[in-house]
């Protein structure tokens, strides 16, 4: 029988049922799972943080592009460890092994060695010329557009996740051509009966106007 990886629901809903108690082999019958997949999941993919379903699925998702390239030797990363000791940041060392040693290594997986350093007692991270936590894989953070006391996705109750009940909505906004006008929809998360206004500009006040009065077109998905 050929293994099928899981999906990145099926993430969100091993995180929703952990939080609910629901034990390995418990979580394996809801999804129709092996419990040997699920234990293997929960093991390589819980950070220090537990288990989150958006960073399991960029775990697995980085594990399968390393699959794909050739491995780094360990040459190289005595190198980058040495690198990161000097202070150098590791946008600079994955130019400079680039450019000097025709080294191909993304500067996110000299953070990823350096994190996992971390895990491991070690003091790379100390070098890294940011202490604060990254928040985002790749260029500047930009807070531009974000709501103001905004409640983060993984906060939302387990049984959200699951679509188990009906009444639980899901607000999102597609930008157009231009980044000028936008559509805001309204999804109900079980019945995935969905709500549709199109507004001229996304602004905080536009988007809660559409919202509010909610004269919205339905469109069945």
């Amino acid at each position: 029988m050929k293994y099928k990886q899981l999906t990145q629901e099926e993430r969100y809903q091993i995180s929703a049922l952990l939080k609910a108690n629901h034990d390995r082999s418990e979580i394996a019958m809801i999804l129709g799972r092996n419990k040997s997949t699920i234990s293997r999941e929960i093991r390589r993919n819980t950070g220090l943080r537990g288990y989150r379903p958006k960073q399991a699925q960029r775990l697995a998702e980085e594990r399968r592009v390393a699959k794909s390239k050739p491995r780094i030797n360990s040459e190289t990363w005595i190198a980058v460890e040495y690198l990161l000791t000097l202070d150098w940041s590791p946008e600079q060392i994955s130019l400079w092994l680039k450019t000097f040693c025709r080294v191909s290594i993304s500067h996110e997986w000299i953070y990823q060695f350096v994190l996992q350093d971390k895990a491991n007692g070690g003091d790379l991270f100390k070098h890294l010329r940011c202490q604060k936590q990254r928040r985002k894989r790749y260029g500047s953070y930009n807070r531009r557009g974000q709501l103001i006391d905004r409640v983060s996705i993984d906060e939302r109750p387990a049984e959200v996740d699951l679509r188990s009940r009906i009444g639980d909505w899901e607000l999102d906004t597609i930008i157009g051509k231009g980044h000028q006008q936008a559509i805001v929809s309204l999804t109900e998360r079980k019945s995935r009966f969905t709500l549709i206004q199109k507004v001229e500009r996304k602004t905080a006040q536009l988007v809660s106007n559409a919202i509010i009065p909610a004269p919205f077109i339905a469109a069945a998905t």
